[in-house]
């Protein structure tokens, strides 16, 4: 029998939640995170906590919730609610119901990001039990849609609930994890993300029966813009933020990645290490240019017939360190003569936060304490989250959790069966809340 409220450890409490959320269906698309909204309703509710909630669009739900406090700048915990779609048939278990198994707790959003939101809420509720004055005010904020984008999410409460964020000076929200290297400890705190530049290429040319091609169709001109993306990849550079990521990354270990990574600006120089660097890891490789992923096209609806049109989009994500208008015409340039319109699907624009602050200071100091021997080195995500909108606002937002990873699990995120650690999990919520306590309370 569960124990009543309050009476079993806050970090067995956060389990329970966890395997509960975990079967709130948010799989986006098409979302439905009004699901996700009416399951944190039911706990601010029990709790005597006043929220606010409010949909984007039908079913996509975002709700907040303020622990009101001192003058100091605010904090967000920011969380995602909606996760990425799961094929049941690749899976050992059902996405979406929580199961236990080999000390994990297994389910689509174990590891992105449902878990960091239980965490997040823990932290959340601890304050609020303990009655405590704080020095600035903590905000709540789970939001719809990140995982296409975030515009029926923080891009749509920016727009229409400014007020949630004014007056905030820190966000903490996914992006970082902890990882062990060689038996050290490290926490990865992610500072700035590469920028996406979602494009879509288009072409006309003259139709006509496949048993009579002409010089060019729409088709080979795609196929030709494509192809010129890919045989051309776009030069290396490497950026402060990156560079010193790389140069800790590097610290402690002996072989040869370990002298590139202390001279990353000098190794990219040379064409066969850019190459070994792919093959060992695509992610870091991807830090030190600005990339370009073919991941869809059409033609013709059917295979005898040249279509009048042809189209076909790309992911690019270019490194924070010029606008994504200098990008796009790269591009453009790369295209010219294919007779490929270049259309832009979305463009985020760049920015990175300071590690001189309260809270990047209280993560080192705690992490140091609880887990000696310890780094915490500032980082640089490929993908992107929703702390970019945060961060145009001019607000030091960081993608943390305390939970230590192997390497090996990262895989599993957006993956088949994804899970989390449940004693990393539990020992994560006290691990956050030490933190927040730090930069909250005097």
């Amino acid at each position: 029998m569960a124990l009543p409220l309050h009476a079993q450890p806050l970090e067995d409490e956060a389990f329970n939640w966890l395997k509960s959320y975990i079967e709130v269906d948010t799989i986006n698309p098409p979302g439905n995170e009004s699901r996700a909204v009416d399951f944190y309703a039911k706990i601010f509710e029990q709790e005597g906590i006043k929220f606010q909630s409010v949909e984007s669009a039908p079913g996509r739900g975002n709700i907040w919730a303020r622990l009101e406090g001192g003058d100091k700048p605010a904090l967000i915990f920011l969380q995602h609610t909606d996760v990425v779609p799961a094929n049941a048939k690749y899976w050992s278990s059902d996405p979406l119901t929580s199961v236990i198994k080999d000390g994990y707790l297994w389910g689509r959003g174990a590891l992105d990001m449902k878990q960091t939101g239980i965490s997040h809420l823990a932290s959340f509720l601890s304050l609020h039990r303990a009655g405590v004055a704080l020095n600035r005010d903590v905000i709540f904020l789970a939001t719809a849609d990140e995982e296409a984008g975030g515009h029926f999410g923080v891009g749509w409460l920016v727009k229409n609930h400014p007020e949630i964020f004014n007056g905030a000076g820190f966000v903490i929200n996914e992006g970082g994890l902890g990882t062990i290297q060689k038996d050290e400890h490290i926490f990865q705190v992610e500072v700035t993300q590469k920028v996406p530049v979602w494009i879509r290429l288009v072409s006309i040319d003259k139709p006509g029966h496949g048993s009579m091609p002409n010089a060019s169709s729409s088709v080979t001109r795609i196929v030709e813009a494509m192809n010129r993306v890919r045989e051309n990849p776009f030069p290396p550079r490497i950026i402060p933020a990156v560079n010193s990521m790389f140069v800790a990354k590097g610290k402690n270990i002996d072989d040869e990645w370990g002298l590139a990574f202390a001279n990353m600006k000098s190794a990219i120089k040379k064409p066969e290490f850019m190459k070994k660097l792919q093959l060992h890891s695509p992610s870091l490789h991807a830090l030190t240019r600005d990339t370009c992923s073919l991941t869809r096209m059409g033609g013709s609806s059917k295979i005898n017939v040249v279509p009048p049109e042809a189209w076909a989009e790309i992911d690019c994500r270019i490194l924070p360190d010029r606008p994504a208008e200098k990008f796009i015409a790269d591009v453009k340039k790369l295209l010219e003569g294919t007779g490929v319109e270049v259309e832009i699907i979305m463009a985020f624009t760049p920015a990175v936060s300071s590690t001189n602050n309260e809270l990047y200071k209280a993560i080192e100091t705690v992490t140091a304490n609880r887990y000696p021997g310890s780094r915490v080195i500032p980082t640089v995500s490929t993908g992107f989250t929703d702390s970019h909108f945060t961060r145009d606002l001019g607000i030091a937002s960081y993608g943390f959790d305390p939970i230590l990873v192997p390497v090996s699990e990262f895989s599993r995120v957006h993956g088949n069966d994804e899970r989390i650690n449940i004693a990393v999990f539990k020992r994560g919520i006290g691990d956050l809340l030490a933190i927040i306590k730090t930069v909250v309370l005097d």
